[in-house]
């Protein structure tokens, strides 16, 4: 066997190395930290379908398992430090679910997350499609969306989230705007398969 090789036969992909590296970077956390969790009932996994999501973890209540789902293309993008970050915020919402069969953001998660210094929301890792803006001068309330929701179809039917005030949607890519459904359509109508 020459350096390098590997007689098991098979190659060792981009997925396995996430996982291996999560696995570990868990491991070194549990143990630093004293976070409860029960790593049998803790399974992971790898997504490229994932469009904006860095990670989740998702909850089988039957089994009592946690399934930490990491996304490839986050990985390929961060430095490792941002991708060990989503790591531990995983964790936290791990132990939650593992402890109180629930798991959010709140209060509870907060204090946590922030033990493990791990954000309370993990980053995107696309740029949005869309960024609804307060229309009233002294509000700076902004929200970003990937997907063509109903926020951003018929804004004039929702309010800022903010002050409760009027806001516009503006399409990122060509700075179209609209407030209004046919605002929307005529967007819409316009950059056809700009779109």
């Amino acid at each position: 066997m020459t350096d390098g090789d590997d007689d098991s036969g098979a190659e060792l992909t981009i997925d396995d190395e996430i996982v291996a590296r999560a696995r570990i970077h868990a491991r070194e956390v549990l143990r630093e930290h004293d976070l409860e969790i029960d790593r049998a009932s803790l399974e992971w996994s790898v997504t490229t379908r994932a469009r904006r999501r860095v990670g989740a973890c998702r909850w089988d209540a039957d089994r009592e398992v946690a399934t930490i789902v990491l996304t490839r293309q986050a990985y390929e993008r961060y430095e490792w430090s941002a991708f060990a970050g989503v790591v531990r915020h995983e964790l936290v919402h791990a132990w939650e679910f593992q402890r109180f069969g629930e798991s959010g953001h709140g209060p509870r998660f907060r204090e946590r997350a922030a033990r493990l210094e791990a954000a309370r929301h993990c980053p995107t890792f696309s740029e949005p499609r869309y960024v609804l803006r307060c229309l009233s001068s002294d509000c700076d309330w902004r929200a970003r969306r990937h997907r063509a929701s109903k926020p951003v179809k018929v804004p004039d039917q929702y309010r800022c989230g903010s002050c409760g005030g009027s806001y516009e949607v503006e399409h990122a890519e060509s700075g179209r705007t609209w407030t209004t459904a046919s605002g929307f359509g005529g967007a819409k109508a316009a950059l056809g398969e700009t779109w």
